[in-house]
């Protein structure tokens, strides 16, 4: 039987295993494939600290690396290799910059018949713009060794053939993906959560999300200042939590910081609107699932939030780093009539539903999955 016709053993290496975008997605990923029937191991590079119990209830073994950011160190390579030969994966699918090249530099002592490379962001890096140069320049020198490179976004993929960073021949697209299920807002659960969180007739804004400097909050909070009324919850936690609790304090914004959670589709069904502010971003999961929830929502321009938000259909977008646009959009939304609001979030909802299922992505992973193994054994052939 050829290896694209046998069931597949996937590992997903990942940098590390944390509240985010990119390892939410992973995690999904993971999950959904293995209901399916494939083989699936995910290993992190750091200490994972999210995700491990919900991944070994759905049957997938969790590694862990033992590395510590910035120093990979030998035990964690060698922990890879060993685990490479032991389980000998079919598919080794990277997410992020460092998985991505370590899976990369790997294959060149340790063959895999397929290997896959994943871009979850515009920019994969810290605030330093030379970190983005060269990491495209790493990118750009192994393109090869991988058999794709996959963007969660179309404004993603276009970035990094522009910069070179990625070929024509190994670019791929494929959004991100989100289970519906769990982000069916009910009455009672909007009524029992509105009261825990002392929401009465006010509107009530929610974002969520890493409080760090790619989310640009500071302007968020500036915008939710202009509000002549309203309550803007923040569900997360970072660096920059103090920082701008302070300045929520400065500004006399009504800001509440709920820390970090696990019942964001409950708070989702609390609020009215979802408000994203960020300035980097590759396909944000945070705004899928605000859709998915039915929530309307006010955005800035990064990375493929115009993949998510149709103008005026489904939300609101406005430039990056604008905090009067921001605040416009907020007032505007707002101040809608309740029935235009919910019409607004019921597109949403269609709209996420039919662009961004989980099920529809890993549908896609699969098939990529089983091309590339075909052409791996093609190239096989005498």
């Amino acid at each position: 039987m050829s290896l694209a016709a046998k069931p597949l053993r996937v590992m997903l290496l990942i940098t590390g295993l944390a509240r985010g975008g990119a390892e939410a997605q992973a995690a999904g990923l993971a999950l959904e494939l293995r209901r399916r029937g494939c083989e699936v191991s995910v290993v992190s590079m750091l200490p994972p600290v999210a995700f491990v119990e919900e991944l070994k209830r759905g049957g997938v073994d969790v590694q862990s690396l033992g590395m510590r950011p910035g120093k990979p160190g030998p035990r964690g390579l060698w922990r890879f290799w060993k685990l490479l030969y032991s389980e000998k994966p079919t598919v080794l699918h990277a997410h992020l910059f460092h998985a991505n090249l370590l899976a990369r530099f790997t294959r060149l002592i340790c063959p895999v018949p397929v290997l896959l490379s994943t871009i979850h962001s515009l920019a994969e890096s810290g605030r330093n713009a030379t970190g983005v140069r060269a990491r495209d320049w790493l990118y750009r020198c192994t393109d090869w060794l991988s058999d794709r490179t996959v963007s969660v976004s179309e404004a993603v993929s276009a970035r990094h053939l522009e910069s070179r960073a990625v070929s024509p021949r190994a670019s791929v697209v494929i959004p991100n993906g989100v289970r519906p299920g769990t982000l069916v807002v009910l009455a009672e659960t909007r009524a029992r959560v509105r009261r825990e969180l002392e929401i009465h007739d006010e509107f009530a804004w929610l974002t969520a999300g890493r409080l760090m400097w790619k989310k640009d909050h500071a302007t968020m909070l500036q915008a939710m200042a202009r509000q002549p009324a309203g309550v803007l919850f923040i569900a997360g936690e970072g660096p920059l939590e103090k920082e701008l609790r302070a300045q929520a304090d400065a500004l006399g914004a009504r800001v509440r910081f709920l820390g970090l959670r696990e019942d964001i589709p409950d708070l989702m069904s609390a609020c009215d609107g979802f408000v994203m502010s960020s300035v980097v971003e590759g396909l944000p999961m945070a705004l899928i699932e605000a859709a998915m929830a039915g929530l309307p929502a006010v955005a800035t321009d990064a990375g493929g939030v115009r993949e998510v938000i149709r103008e005026s259909e489904t939300g609101f977008v406005v430039p990056a780093r604008d905090a009067e646009a921001l605040g416009e959009a907020m007032r505007r939304l707002a101040g809608m009539p309740a029935e235009a609001r919910g019409e607004m979030g019921s597109a949403a909802r269609r709209n996420a539903l039919e662009r961004f299922s989980l099920s529809e992505a890993a549908t896609r992973w699969e098939a990529l999955y089983r091309t590339c193994l075909g052409e791996a054994e093609r190239q096989l052939l005498p």
